[in-house]
C-alpha cells in the first residue's frame, strides 16, 4: 500500500514513519512518498527517517519529490501536512495580529483567518489532482486550519477527505489518566469544531465517570486543562475545554501575554527549526539524535503563553506527551483499508449530527470508522454558550472560504470582523491590509 506525505519535509514527519515502522500487519503501508516544495527539506527529514528504519525488518521504502503530480498517482492514502508560506508566515501572522492588539494564532482569531486565506486556494488545487490522478485514495489532512481546510477539500472529495487533530484525544487522555481509566476503553463524548470544543463526559462500562472529576478538587486541578483554565471555571462549564478555548476564555489575558513575550510561538519555532534543519546541512551530523533533541524542547515549550497568563507554569512531565496525531491516522488508515472498526474523534461533514449546522459543515466529533469511512455518532446538543461560539466561528470559516473562491477583499474583511475576536471593522480592514502587504499568497484578493 502507497501513503504520500504532503508536507513531506515537515517536522513532524518522522513522528507518521514511526508508527508505520511499529505495524507489521497484513495490508501495510510499504512505500512512502515524501512531497514537498524545499528539496532541502526533504533531503533532512528523508535522512532521519533512513536513520529511524535502519535494522527495521520490510521497514517501509522511502521516496521524495517535488512534483504533486508524481507523488500522487497510485497512492491509496493521502496525509496532507502542508504549511503555506512557512513558519515565517505564521509569525508574520500573529506579528500582523498583534499589532493591532488581537490575537495572531494560526488557527484561532486573525491568525487562524489568515493562514486560511493563503492555504484554501492550494489544498483546493491538491483536492482537484487528488480527484483527477488518485481518485480511490483518502486523504487524511493534518493541514492548519484543519477544520476549514477539510471542509474545502470535502466540496470536491466528498467524504474521502478526513481531518485529524491530536488534541481531542491528548485531553480525553489525561482526563482518563486522572480518574483512573483506561482510554481505550472509555467512550469520549466531545463536540465542536476544531480547536473549538468540549469534553462532556467519559464513560466506562457504561458510567459516566466525569462527575466524579468535578467533585474531586485535587483531581481537577490535577491536569493541564485543570491548571490552564481553573477548576472554578471548568465547574462552571460543567465540561473540560480543548486547550485552544483559553484564547476564547481568557483573551485578553493571552494577548497581553503574546505581546510582552521576547518572541511569539511562531517566531520561536522559526529558529528552532531553522537551526536543526541547518545542522541537517551537514553530511556528517546525526539526523535521529538532533530531530529528537528539536522535538523534546518543541512539546516542552506547547502554549506557554497561555500557561504564563494563567500562572501555572511549565508543563508536567506526565502532560508533555502529546495526543499522538500520528497513532489517529494510522488508526484511521487500518480501520479503512482493513475495515478494522474503529471509533475515533474526526473532523468530518456533519450530516445531521450538529441541528444548529448545515450537513456540509465540517465538524470534530466522535466517529465509527470502517471500509466506508467515518460516519459520525449522535451527540446531544450543545448547550447555548458552546451554540454561540460554535455558529458565530463556522459562519467566519464560511466567509473564508467565499473569499478564497471569489478573491474578493470585502468578503475577506467580513470574515476577520466577524471573529468574536477581533470585535472591529476597523480593525479588520487593517488587518487585510496589513496580510495581503506581506504575503505574496494573498495578491488573489484584489475586488
Amino acid at each position: 500500500m502507497k501513503l504520500t506525505i504532503l508536507g513531506g519535509g515537515g517536522f513532524r514527519v518522522p513522528l507518521v514513519y514511526g508508527a508505520l515502522l511499529g505495524d507489521h500487519a497484513e495490508g501495510r503501508v510499504t512505500h512512502v512518498t515524501l512531497y514537498d516544495l524545499d528539496a532541502g527539506r526533504l533531503s533532512a527529514i528523508a535522512r532521519v527517517l533512513a536513520e529511524q528504519g535502519e535494522g527495521v525488518p520490510d521497514a517501509p521504502v522511502v521516496t521524495a519529490t517535488t512534483e504533486l503530480d508524481e507523488a500522487l498517482r497510485g497512492a491509496d492514502f493521502v496525509f496532507s501536512a502542508i504549511r503555506v508560506g512557512g513558519l515565517a508566515g505564521r509569525a508574520a501572522d500573529e506579528r500582523i495580529a498583534l499589532a493591532e492588539g488581537v490575537l495572531g494564532q494560526e488557527t484561532v482569531g486573525a491568525g487562524g483567518i489568515a493562514y486560511g486565506l493563503r492555504t484554501l486556494p492550494v489544498v483546493t488545487h491538491i483536492a482537484r489532482r487528488v480527484a483527477e490522478l488518485a481518485p480511490d485514495a483518502w486523504v487524511i489532512n493534518f493541514t492548519n486550519p484543519a477544520g476549514m481546510v477539510t471542509e474545502a477539500m470535502s466540496r470536491i472529495l466528498g467524504d474521502r477527505v478526513i481531518g485529524i487533530c491530536d488534541s481531542p484525544v491528548g485531553l480525553g487522555r489525561r482526563v482518563a489518566r486522572v480518574l483512573g481509566a483506561r482510554p481505550g476503553e472509555a467512550w469520549i463524548d466531545y463536540v465542536g469544531l476544531n480547536h473549538l470544543g468540549w469534553l462532556r463526559g467519559l464513560r466506562v462500562g457504561g458510567e459516566d465517570l466525569l462527575p466524579r472529576l468535578f467533585e474531586d478538587e485535587g483531581l481537577l486541578g490535577s491536569f493541564e486543562e485543570g491548571k490552564l483554565f481553573g477548576t472554578e471555571w471548568l465547574r462552571s462549564l460543567g465540561a473540560v475545554p480543548n486547550e485552544y478555548l483559553h484564547y476564547y476564555y481568557f483573551n485578553r489575558e493571552a494577548v497581553r501575554a503574546y505581546r510582552e513575550a521576547e518572541r511569539t510561538r511562531g517566531a520561536y519555532l522559526l529558529d528552532q527549526q531553522s537551526g536543526f534543519y541547518d545542522e541537517m546541512g551537514r553530511p556528517d551530523a546525526p539526523a535521529l539524535p538532533a530531530w529528537h533533541r528539536t522535538l523534546a524542547e518543541r512539546e516542552a515549550t506547547y502554549m506557554a503563553h497561555n500557561r504564563e497568563a494563567a500562572g501555572v507554569g511549565e508543563r508536567d512531565e506526565e502532560d508533555l506527551e502529546s495526543g499522538g496525531y500520528e497513532k489517529v491516522a494510522l488508526a484511521l488508515m487500518r480501520a479503512i483499508a482493513r475495515n478494522e472498526r474503529a471509533t475515533l474523534i474526526l473532523n468530518v461533514r456533519n450530516r445531521h449530527t450538529l441541528s444548529v449546522l448545515d450537513a456540509d459543515a465540517v465538524i470534530e466529533v466522535p466517529c465509527f470508522v470502517d471500509a466506508a469511512g467515518a460516519h459520525p455518532v449522535s451527540v446531544d446538543p450543545l448547550p447555548y454558550h458552546a451554540v454561540g461560539l460554535v455558529t458565530a466561528v463556522k459562519a467566519v470559516e464560511r466567509e473564508v472560504l467565499a473569499a478564497a473562491e471569489s478573491g474578493s477583499r470585502a468578503t475577506a474583511v467580513k470574515a476577520f470582523a466577524l471573529h468574536p475576536l477581533v470585535d472591529s471593522v476597523t480593525v479588520a480592514r487593517r488587518l487585510v491590509e496589513g496580510y495581503t502587504a506581506e504575503h505574496a499568497g494573498l495578491a488573489y484578493l484584489r475586488h
